[in-house]
């Protein structure tokens, strides 16, 4: 989700549930200890709970990173094995660490001896033909000998040699089952599952079997469908309308365009939320060709919203 879940995402994000845990875009430890901090891992109050994922394979380096995300407010600090793109594995870090447990291993120790926040990791089930059973199992077990106990699992193998990035969320095969087989010989260890999960439904069904469940594009490109969150798994409260979502996210809009901020910064997350209904693409239409002119303003977003709004079918 690089590039994707920003803290204008994440705020929009909180104005459909209150209740999901948020997770930021990845951040190198290197970015996070060198760079600019307040840009790379400023957020608001709103975003909580929020999770800050980290990318990196030197423990001494995500140990200061993981100091500093502490002292920044995050809940939980998350190191990622399992993004298998290129710019990553030049790193020697995401997806390709599912080879290496032992460092990990080592990472998750220096992090957590760092930190009174929790650390957790995110992983694949295996990489390239690496069996997939028992580079799940010692992977796990490794990492959770060093002091992990909850783990974000994406249920698919992760081929870093001959796919692209996008392929490798499509081609490699899902494997739901021996994910449930890790929760099921691992009770002890918090086992939530990632990896083509696109309705609440869907959701439902696999917290049956798992501590959690966790939405990436689907929450992203549909975020319409986190509106229901709240009711559906928590069981709290009325789902929360795209329209009534929009209502809410304008004063951050407004608090953000007084501070400099473009509105296509802001607008750029919300083009799927009307997805599947009436007016969704005189919606995207508007936001994608108004909100980044210089000068936009609130207007906008509200010349859409009627957009939408005059699609919808008459009552009675």
């Amino acid at each position: 989700m690089m590039d994707w879940t920003d803290r204008h995402c994440r705020a929009f994000h909180r104005t459909l549930t209150k209740r999901a845990l948020l997770w930021t875009e990845m951040v190198t430890a290197d970015a996070v200890i060198h760079g600019d901090r307040e840009r790379l891992l400023g957020f608001g109050p709103v975003e909580h709970p929020v999770v800050l994922q980290l990318g990196g394979s030197d423990p001494s380096k995500l140990s200061e990173a993981a100091r500093i995300a502490e002292g920044f407010g995050y809940d939980e600090v998350n190191l990622n094995c399992g993004c298998p793109s290129e710019r990553v594995q030049s790193g020697a870090f995401g997806a390709c660490l599912m080879a290496e447990p032992d460092l990990v291993a080592d990472c998750v120790a220096a992090m957590r001896a760092s930190v009174s926040i929790p650390v957790s990791v995110k992983n694949r089930i295996a990489i390239d033909d690496l069996p997939a059973r028992e580079t799940l199992f010692t992977f796990i077990d490794k990492v959770a000998a060093a002091g992990c106990s909850a783990f974000t699992v994406h249920a698919r193998a992760a081929w870093l040699k001959g796919l692209s990035p996008k392929e490798n969320r499509e081609v490699p095969p899902l494997d739901y089952g021996l994910v449930a087989e890790l929760k099921s010989g691992r009770p002890g260890l918090t086992i939530i599952l990632n990896g083509g999960i696109t309705t609440l439904d869907q959701c439902s069904d696999h917290l049956h079997t798992f501590d959690g469940v966790m939405l990436g594009r689907a929450a992203y490109q549909t975020p319409g469908l986190l509106g229901g969150v709240d009711a559906q798994l928590f069981g709290e409260g009325a789902p929360v309308a795209a329209g009534e979502a929009v209502g809410a996210y304008e004063p951050y809009i407004a608090a953000r365009l007084a501070e400099g901020t473009s509105l296509h910064a802001m607008t750029r997350h919300m083009l799927g939320l009307f997805a599947g209904q009436p007016g969704a693409r005189q919606w995207r239409r508007i936001l994608s060709e108004q909100a980044p002119r210089k000068g936009a303003g609130l207007d906008v977003l509200r010349a859409a919203l009627a957009a939408v709004q005059e699609n919808l079918p008459a009552a009675g």
